[in-house]
């Protein structure tokens, strides 16, 4: 069910019942980027998928940030009356995901980083944000998307399945042009969180795809041994949409986690 508080400034969908999950969504995407995971989840837990600001029918909030996106996500958990979940973010949403840890470290009973990691960018991945934020700018969203989100499934992926990689484009279309910057801007400006990883006593969740280019697993290894319960997860033939690309597999390591988060 799809609900709304502050004049539909901020909607999410609810479903199911029992202990928390929280699914995050990242660039280019919305609720719906998690339907396959929601759908299995729903019948043990309460799953909540917030839309972000700029998404579907959530109007896009200035000055946009990583921050003020976790706080959007808290304005929801507390108008549900949540006082803990296991938040789980992909890309971009485990950005929100790790803010949101850093605010309310009280609120997390697990945190899981699906694709997404606690490093800041790097000047070069910095300075590829800034050109690819041109490229919108001069060529507009849709030659941007579909130049770009077909990078994020593994070649496996491309060949077997190309439907998904429509999906994703046609997805990333419901995002308008100054969301889709802001995101990146967002980004780009976001701090290291490792800090976070660090000091973190709940478990912590780290799924990689070994063909993801835009969060490479030598990125990933480093943070592994940061927190202080780690489950790790490493796909063959994955690139950065492991939720799509092997959606039965992912589904099950996202049950096992949230249910180990409940002992």
């Amino acid at each position: 069910m799809r609900k709304a508080i502050n004049n539909g400034n901020i909607t999410w969908i609810e479903e199911g019942t029992g202990a928390v999950v929280v699914l995050i969504h990242g660039f280019s995407e919305s609720a719906g980027l998690w339907h396959l995971q929601t759908n299995r989840l729903k019948n043990h837990y309460r799953v909540i998928v917030p839309d972000l600001p700029g998404t579907l029918a959530a109007p896009l909030t200035q000055p946009l940030s990583i921050e003020s996106m976790a706080d959007y996500v808290y304005a929801i958990l507390l108008e549900e009356d949540i006082k803990e979940a296991v938040v789980i973010g992909h890309s971009m949403g485990g950005y929100v995901a790790l803010a949101l840890a850093e605010k309310h470290p009280a609120l997390i009973k697990g945190l899981g980083l699906f694709h997404s990691t606690a490093k800041a960018d790097s000047e070069e991945k910095k300075e590829n944000r800034s050109k690819s934020i041109n490229l919108m700018q001069q060529y507009g969203a849709d030659t941007f998307l579909r130049q770009t989100l077909p990078n994020m499934f593994s070649p496996a992926t491309k060949s077997k399945h190309p439907e998904l990689i429509d999906a994703c484009i046609k997805m990333g279309q419901e995002c308008s042009l100054s969301a889709l910057i802001a995101y990146y801007e967002a980004m780009k400006e976001r701090p290291d969180r490792t800090a976070v990883l660090q000091q973190l006593k709940v478990p912590v969740l780290f799924v990689v795809g070994k063909d993801d280019n835009a969060v490479p697993l030598d990125n990933i290894l480093p943070q592994i041994a940061m927190p202080a319960v780690s489950s790790v997860h490493i796909f063959e033939e994955v690139g950065h949409m492991g939720m799509w690309e092997i959606p039965a597999a992912s589904n099950l390591v996202l049950e096992q986690f949230i249910s180990f988060c409940q002992l």
